[in-house]
């Protein structure tokens, strides 16, 4: 059986293609970046730390864990502590490319595995307007780099270079394979 060690509902919805048989099980690790890890880098581990998390309790399960993070410039974005540092984000992105990295983890009988998927989206200039018009639905607060491009953020996407389920939060026919 596959356990996804992600309360994410993206991800629940994306794994669900790769598996009808798989349960959810929301790792409790604490996602601290270590000190000098490259931000393209910490997708990957902070993947490894959850699905090892899980895997500890699940041992003889495959164990997926992922994390996805929006890179500006060499500087992470993760999700905004507020409506305020949403707009802050947007308005870095706006005009811009960025990348998104997710990291997959599969961890079963001890082992662990691992791998992380680019994408390379950029973003039309963007107007204040749109920007708090977009922040006042609520949707960017819970997502990295403050955008879903599988909803209203899409309409700020300009072109996309990579794998779109990527950006979602889970490169479904990479994983798959890599699952193989």
């Amino acid at each position: 059986m596959y356990i996804l060690a992600s309360a994410s509902p993206r991800r629940r919805e994306l794994f669900g293609l790769i598996s009808d048989d798989f349960r959810i099980v929301p790792s409790n690790a604490e996602e601290t970046a270590p000190d000098g890890i490259a931000a393209e880098n910490l997708p990957e581990r902070l993947a490894r730390l959850k699905a090892g998390d899980i895997a500890a309790k699940y041992p003889f399960d495959t164990v997926i864990g992922a994390d996805t993070v929006v890179i500006l410039d060499g500087k992470v974005l993760g999700k905004p502590e507020n409506p305020e540092d949403a707009v802050k984000m947007l308005k870095a992105l706006s005009g811009k490319k960025h990348k998104v990295v997710t990291g997959c983890a599969v961890c079963k009988n001890g082992a662990c595995r691992s791998f992380s998927s680019v994408t390379e989206v950029e973003f039309y200039p963007l107007d204040d307007r749109e920007i708090s018009d977009y922040v006042a639905t609520g949707e960017p607060l819970d997502k990295a780099g403050a955008y879903g491009i599988q909803g209203r953020g899409a309409l700020f996407v300009k072109s996309i270079n990579g794998d779109y389920f990527n950006v979602v939060g889970l490169p479904v026919a990479t994983l798959r394979r890599f699952i193989e």
